[in-house]
């Protein structure tokens, strides 16, 4: 059941991520440029919810990055994942005993006792 839910982890992150890009390829940056504003600062869309997840940024973007976070909560409220502009996947957290490490910089671990 776990495992299943963390599919909407990854699912939210790559379409925040695309949005981004869009934003992107519109404005030559991350960042809010005068009246518009990019989708990870936008008020209506910067917290969105997939399943157990909530999708949000992970600071501030600037005109040449971002960084984008899922933070679970009910059953699976001790992971959470990231993702950036270069699609570089992170494990920022996971609950203890869900696999041999609790954070990985180079992969998301969505598979009990994966490693990173």
């Amino acid at each position: 059941m776990t495992r299943s839910r963390l599919a909407d982890a990854s699912t939210g992150l790559a379409t925040m991520r695309a949005q981004m890009e869009r934003y992107y390829q519109d404005n030559r940056t991350y960042a809010n440029v005068s009246t518009f504003v990019a989708p990870c600062n936008n008020s209506t869309v910067s917290a969105r919810t997939f399943g157990n997840f909530v999708i949000t940024c992970d600071g501030t973007p600037d005109a040449l990055s971002f960084k984008l976070k899922a933070t679970g909560s009910g059953p699976v409220a001790d992971f959470a994942y990231t993702i950036n502009q270069q699609d570089v996947r992170a494990t920022a957290s996971l609950p203890t005993g869900w696999a041999a490490v609790t954070t990985c910089s180079s992969k998301w671990i969505l598979k009990k006792g994966d490693t990173c």
